[in-house]
């Protein structure tokens, strides 16, 4: 089977997840500096099948888009525009930062280890793609 990836988009990192073969396990791949996304992409996918790429959507407490939405719509366009053979699924990513931040407490990295965004951009992404495996 093909894998599954996370993308948690940003405008400056974005934070990628993937699953295991059988897609049954999330894990966080890396954090990429968004300008190389597509790039990266390109290597990793010469490299591994994936069939499915879960990207976050950004939404407010309100269920409306974000400043970052437009930004989000149009990653997933470029991607679309140069993978078409995969599939592109939105979740919503509400409370994901949170959510990687207070695992990284939990986990009981020191403050230090805590204050690196692009950590929290990957567990961001990993968190994403564990709700999508969970929602099928």
């Amino acid at each position: 089977m093909a894998r599954i990836m996370a993308i948690d988009y940003g405008k400056k990192r974005t934070g990628l997840a993937v699953t295991d073969p059988l897609q049954l396990i999330a894990s966080g791949l890396t954090t990429v500096p968004t300008h190389e996304l597509i790039p990266f992409l390109k290597k990793y996918f010469a490299a591994e099948p994936v069939e499915t790429i879960v990207i976050g959507e950004p939404k407010n407490l309100d269920g409306s888009a974000t400043d970052a939405t437009a930004l989000v719509t149009e990653c997933i366009r470029i991607i679309g525009k140069n993978f078409p053979a995969i599939r592109i699924v939105k979740i919503d990513e509400r409370f994901t930062s949170r959510m990687a931040f207070q695992s990284m407490i939990d986990s009981g990295l020191k403050k230090k280890d805590r204050q690196n965004k692009g950590l929290v951009d990957e567990i961001s992404a990993t968190i994403i793609l564990q709700e999508y495996l969970q929602s099928r």
